[in-house]
């Protein structure tokens, strides 16, 4: 797949079939939006293009003050997309001035004269250009004397997209794994940087890579004890690392301070250091709340169970 992060460098398309969408979880109803337009391009012997935007419109266009929570990063969408056996992917800068371009001019400006559409998939409740008052009917106005051809997405299946994430971010929020893996069609991740703790893990038997989040934006998990697997994400010259299965504890550590916030991973048969190291995490299973105990060695009994119950999801 073929990323492009600059309009200025786009290249001439050939016979494209285009589609538009921010495309959060990249989950199994994208899934077959995406079947949709491969399908029509194999079958006019075209190109597939996806545009996306970044940063989100809703930061833009309010100002930035919105808060949002997303199920994928830019990287980890850009990720999923080439596992989806697309041509192009476009990532289009979302400024002010881009969030003030008409409908019109969107349409003859932006769509026809950067990507010069042989046909173009979307869905009934796309909005675009200042204001959002271009729709489906005004491009289906300019498909006609512009010569391009104007899929419609089945209404279903673009509800099926929206209250799909609706209901990833929420399973994701309250430890709904199980719902939000199926809903995925691919264990929920996350990434963080591993940094230095006060090493308690250590002292208890059960030492733990402590993650710092780099994005914001990115959606985590509800408080809790978690199974997952977990991976080290390449630095220069080095290939990925396989998975490591492990245990996850995400919370403000009740029974030690109950003050920070913070996300522990246990990695299981792996003594190595990895300070500074990026953590990719696999959440696979939620296994109780976070608790206060009356103690450490209460605390421990409890990770020893927290970890024979891991083993068990995660071997079944």
């Amino acid at each position: 797949m073929d990323i492009y992060r600059h309009l200025d460098q786009l290249p001439q398309f050939q016979r494209s079939v285009v589609t538009i969408g921010t495309f959060d979880g990249v989950h199994t109803g994208h899934a077959r939006i995406l079947a949709q337009l491969r399908e029509e391009a194999m079958r006019i012997d075209g190109e597939t293009v996806i545009i996306t935007f970044y940063p989100h419109p809703r930061k833009v266009v309010k100002g930035g003050a919105e808060e949002i929570r997303l199920i994928n990063t830019l990287e980890e969408k850009i990720q999923l997309l080439s596992w989806q056996h697309i041509d192009h992917l476009v990532i289009v800068p979302f400024t002010e001035a881009f969030s003030q371009m008409t409908a019109e001019q969107y349409i003859t400006d932006f769509l026809l004269a950067r990507f010069h559409p042989h046909t173009v998939i979307i869905g009934y409740d796309h909005r675009f250009g200042k204001g959002r008052q271009g729709d489906y009917h005004l491009l289906e106005q300019f498909s006609g004397s512009e010569g391009f051809v104007l899929q419609e997405i089945p209404v279903h299946l673009l509800d099926e997209v929206s209250v799909s994430s609706t209901r990833i971010r929420e399973a994701v929020r309250r430890a709904d794994i199980d719902t939000a893996n199926q809903l995925l069609g691919y264990p929920f991740f996350f990434s963080g940087r591993v940094v230095k703790g006060n090493q308690l893990g250590r002292t208890l038997g059960y030492p733990t890579a402590n993650l710092e989040m780099e994005n914001p934006e990115k959606l985590t998990p509800a408080n809790g004890i978690y199974a997952v697997e977990a991976q080290l994400l390449p630095t220069a010259g080095l290939f990925s690392s396989p998975r490591l299965q492990g245990m996850m504890s995400i919370g403000t550590r009740p029974t030690i301070d109950g003050a920070n916030r913070t996300i522990e991973v246990n990695l299981f048969d792996f003594d190595e250091d990895i300070y500074g190291r990026e953590l990719r995490v696999f959440v696979r299973k939620w296994l109780r709340p976070e608790l206060k105990f009356n103690g450490l060695e209460e605390l421990k009994t409890a990770i020893a169970k927290d970890k024979i119950d891991t083993l068990a999801a995660l071997n079944p």
